[in-house]
């Protein structure tokens, strides 16, 4: 019989960073389960920052804590925009900044219109996964920063399969 159990708190925080950053390639995330430590290895200097500033150092669930480390490739940049934290994450279909519309500049930072999915144990779910948005995602994990807003694209940007085939023979 299988072994049932829910994950614990601090793992999913773990899942849902590794999920945030799956389409990354400048980022990868490492769980220590033993020592409770979430790491994420990041090659850009900028993004790192990024992620220092706004991805808390522990995070606290009752008496266990999680430790999360940033290890930066090359040091850290100094200064960052929201740009600099989704640059090259294959999720985000465009970042939008508006000037102007109120006396606060608005960022948008607009993920593919897609589900994105991560296990949880749950046991509602037939492959005990956690179905969410990348917004919801970000919104989650990350500190919220003045004027930057997340949401999901309205419309698919991948290009339909079938582009490029004959569209047949008239009769």
């Amino acid at each position: 019989m299988a072994k049932l159990g829910l994950s614990a708190p601090w793992v999913e925080f773990y899942r849902q960073v590794e999920a945030l950053f799956r389409r990354d390639s400048g980022v990868k995330v490492i769980y220590d389960e033993a020592n409770r430590d979430l790491r994420l290895y990041v090659e850009d200097g900028k993004k790192a920052a990024a992620l220092l500033d706004l991805l808390p150092t522990e995070k606290k669930f009752g008496r266990v804590t999680l430790r999360v480390t940033v290890v930066p490739a090359n040091g850290v940049a100094d200064g960052w925009e929201i740009s600099d934290l989704f640059k090259g994450n294959r999720a985000v279909d465009f970042i939008q900044e508006t000037h102007g519309i109120t006396i606060l500049n608005m960022t948008y930072v607009v993920f593919k219109k897609e589900v994105v999915q991560y296990f949880t144990d749950d046991l509602g779910d037939y492959f005990g996964m956690k179905s969410t948005l990348y917004e919801d995602l970000a919104r989650e994990i990350l500190d919220p920063v003045n004027g930057v807003y997340y949401c999901t694209n309205n419309v698919t940007t991948e290009p339909a399969a079938n582009l490029g085939a004959p569209l047949g023979e008239w009769p």
